[in-house]
């Protein structure tokens, strides 16, 4: 399956009632990295990672993907130039399939960076990927939307630049994404230059590039060389790019042709096969680890035929499936077991990691979607995946983007990074004053350390409701799906646009309109 098929596959009121003012929220907004306030930095992990695997079970892996490689091969499809560097590289190529040597793909990738800078064009937004920093970027390709008036519709462009709004006001949103959503409201052959702009103009987070043609591909660098001058993108990167295996073990023209356009100029590449676990791998766990490494093995060692030292991630996008339906699972044992494998595989690689998400099957954002996706959230965060595609909007298995979804779980990925910041030990946090006030018997709710530390303790959710049944029902017994409506609504009224130089701005609208006089309309 390729990357297109990935690409398809509020209390404002509330707040007047209880009497707190705009001042009010807007202070509490900036305690809990709740509401539009200051961006927070990508995350650097303090807590451990969780394993799955003891080395007999990775070197058992590990053999197994090697056994793949040399014997059963990986294909990659309808690309001279491929095969012929596969050849010159020692590789055994019949036809379409190419057949490795044991040891030669993990020797190609000793020039892949363990690590590396996803720079923003505001250099206070560039993350770190890679080590021990995680990065949330919003749900990626639906074609189909559920609108804050309730309706499942397909997506245009004014969703696409709406969804990068809230990425960009998203205090724990660390890059605006990539197709956030699909704008079938503009030609295909087109609308990638009004999804890359969208990005640079209203966000100032790192952002994703086109990879569903080459020649869209070469205009994701051309724009980003407009932004950031010709120099600075070949020697640094500016895009991450989702460079899907068609799994079972191919790579076909349109991912390979991306590949090569962005490893040519050092950008980094996010090799990731899309699993559905009984469809497109085993349906075993063991099995499944195997495949998903012979695929990155082939498709991130291919980057460095391409361009030495060129960044490259260790991805994987796993799910399980019913075998009564066939349709995708999501937040299953399974897929979280083979996430927590293939980190591990990608730390041994020394590669940065993708996984997970907030992933869901349910076509409405209910307790079915709340625990699938909490579920996936949380084994993505200990897994210590670098990058999270999918954290927040992911509706009916990937079919859909939700604004209500996506306030809902940028809410969990506040509390992600919380989490992600393990237990402070300071002389304030060990609070031994506190225990010796208080004493035994009483409480510490007047103590003078509560007092100190109240406003920053603990996670404030903008859209949970804590207060009494009486409270609630007296405020309209909204629930959280009614709240994280209105807080969309708000967010996207108060949007406010990052500068951006006029001067970059006129020569993107050039670019584009040159680009787009080009060709004609085509609408497959």
């Amino acid at each position: 399956m390729s990357d297109v098929t990935e690409q398809g596959a509020v209390e404002g009121g509330g707040r007047r009632a209880r009497g707190e003012g705009r001042g009010a929220a807007a202070r509490r907004a900036s305690r809990t990295g709740g509401g539009p306030g200051p961006s927070l930095p990508y995350i650097q992990r303090k807590i451990r990672e969780y394993e799955v695997l003891d080395e007999e079970g990775l070197q058992l892996i590990e053999r197994n993907a090697d056994t793949v490689l040399e014997e059963i091969g990986i294909e990659f499809r309808d690309d001279a130039e491929a095969l012929d560097l596969w050849k010159a590289a020692g590789a055994d190529v019949r036809g379409q399939r190419v057949h490795f040597p044991k040891g030669l793909c993990r020797e190609l990738l000793k020039t892949a960076p363990s690590d590396f800078t996803w720079h923003a064009r505001n250099p206070e937004r560039s993350a770190h990927v890679g080590g021990k920093a995680t990065i949330f970027a919003p749900v990626y390709g639906p074609p189909f939307v559920r609108d804050l008036d309730g309706n499942r519709r397909y997506a245009t462009i004014e969703d696409f630049r709406n969804f990068v709004k809230l990425a960009y006001m998203a205090p724990s949103m660390h890059s605006s994404g990539g197709t956030v959503c699909e704008p079938v409201d503009i030609p295909v052959n087109k609308r990638h230059l009004d999804m890359v702009y969208s990005h640079i103009k209203y966000s100032d987070k790192p952002f994703m590039g086109s990879v569903t043609a080459p020649e869209r591909a070469e205009d994701t660098i051309a724009m980003a060389k407009i932004v950031f001058g010709d120099d600075f993108v070949e020697k640094n990167t500016v895009t991450l790019n989702l460079i899907n295996a068609n799994s079972p073990m191919v790579f076909d023209e349109t991912m390979v042709g991306a590949l090569k356009v962005y490893a040519r100029h050092n950008q980094a590449c996010v090799l990731s096969p899309f699993i559905l676990s009984g469809a497109m791998s085993p349906v075993t766990v063991a099995g499944t680890l195997t495949q998903i490494l012979a695929e990155v093995l082939a498709g991130a060692s291919f980057t460095q035929l391409i361009r030495k030292g060129a960044p490259v991630l260790f991805g994987t996008f796993a799910a399980s499936i019913s075998m009564q339906s066939g349709a995708p699972t999501f937040g299953t044992p399974e897929p979280s077991l083979v996430s927590y494998g293939a980190a591990q595989l990608a730390r041994r690689l020394g590669l940065p990691f993708r996984t997970g998400g907030s992933l869901c099957g349910s076509k409405v954002p209910d307790a079915q979607a709340a625990h699938e996706s909490a579920n996936t959230l949380n084994m993505t965060l200990l897994a210590g995946t670098n990058f999270v595609l999918h954290a927040a909007g992911w509706l009916e298995g990937g079919l859909v983007s939700s604004y209500e979804k996506f306030m809902i779980d940028q809410d969990q990925l506040g509390m992600m990074q919380k989490m992600a910041e393990g237990v402070d030990l300071s002389e304030n946090a060990q609070a031994l004053d506190a225990i010796r006030e208080v004493g035994p018997g009483s409480h510490y709710l007047g103590c003078a350390h509560t007092q100190a530390n109240f406003q920053t303790a603990f996670y404030r959710s903008p859209l949970a409701d804590n207060n009494s049944f009486e409270q609630w029902e007296i405020e309209g017994e909204k629930r959280i799906e009614q709240r994280a409506n209105a807080l969309a609504r708000s967010w996207l009224e108060h949007y406010e646009a990052p500068y951006l130089d006029p001067a970059i701005d006129e020569a993107l609208k050039d670019y584009i309109a040159k680009r787009k006089d080009s060709m004609p309309d085509a609408f497959t």
